[in-house]
């Protein structure tokens, strides 16, 4: 695995992007979710590198050696939208193939809609359709018991100061909890030490902030607001524990062009830690077809 670090600059921020593969090969934005950072791609980064594409995978804002504005609505949707845009066009493309995983799911929804014309295909692990989630979210039992955690994320103080205790235990917890040798502890010493630094983790909780609180709830969300054209992948782990299987079926529905969906029995959250192989032929299928 020989990923090149560069700093991007786009959007008034300087962002750390984690790089491999020819320059000449179709670009693949690759987006992590919380509480990580671009290394959560690193084996997806090499897959795709040496199957000819220019893989790129940012420290999103906010992360790693990304710039964190202060406040909660740099982190709301718009910009880390925007921000996408000025990777590709970082890179001195006008396409790329989009994927996302968590948070970085979430964004890779928004854009692949905003931005049709950007996107050549969209892979989306563990987070299906955002309109479907806000259904589920709404009315289904089982997701509003996994969603529980987002209520704490919400509340400025006291998420900050229940994560950080005991050595950032909960979210060592979190990385650790459904396969405790998935996810290696120096990539977990990694993430805790980004997040433990002044601000950074209010930053990661502002995207929960920016996004689901108040007039930014989805609850209302309407499937004509999140409309996706391009040729969609979704992989999901069935022993998640943040996302339940409601919002995964409900997602089909809502599709209108080419949609394909993986389910990982037995996999959690953190996809691309537990199963590399099966993620990375799913991925390079998709990007390739």
């Amino acid at each position: 695995m020989t990923a090149s670090r560069h700093m991007v600059e786009t959007n008034g921020l300087r962002f750390g992007t984690m790089v491999d593969g020819p320059v000449t090969g179709d670009l693949a934005i690759l987006l992590h979710g919380f509480p990580e950072g671009a290394e959560s791609w690193l084996r997806q980064v090499d897959a795709l590198a040496k199957a000819g594409y220019l893989a790129v995978a940012p420290d999103t804002r906010g992360y790693g050696m990304s710039d964190a504005p202060q406040g909660v609505e740099p982190y709301a949707m718009d910009h880390l939208v925007e921000d996408v845009v000025g990777f590709i066009r970082s890179f001195g493309r006008t396409r790329a193939h989009i994927a996302g995983h968590d948070w970085g799911a979430l964004v890779a929804w928004f854009f692949a809609s905003r931005h049709p014309e950007m996107t050549e295909t969209l892979t989306v692990l563990s987070v299906g359709h955002p309109a479907a989630l806000a259904a589920a979210t709404a009315s289904d039992a089982d997701q509003q018991e996994r969603s529980r955690y987002v209520g704490l994320f919400l509340t400025e103080g006291k998420a900050e100061q229940v994560l950080a205790d005991d050595d950032y235990q909960r979210v060592r917890g979190m990385l650790t909890g459904h396969n405790p040798k998935a996810v290696p502890a120096s990539v977990v010493d990694k993430y805790v030490r980004s997040l433990s630094r002044p601000g950074r983790l209010t930053a990661a909780l502002n995207y929960y902030r920016a996004n689901l609180s108040g007039d930014s709830a989805w609850a209302s969300l309407k499937v004509e607001e999140v409309k996706v054209t391009a040729p969609t992948l979704l992989i999901w782990g069935d022993q998640d524990p943040a996302l339940g299987r409601r919002s995964i079926e409900e997602t089909a529905p809502l599709m209108t062009g080419d949609y394909r969906l993986v389910v990982l029995e037995g996999a959690g959250h953190w996809l691309q830690f537990e199963r590399p192989d099966e993620v990375n032929r799913s991925l390079i299928e998709a990007v390739s077809n």
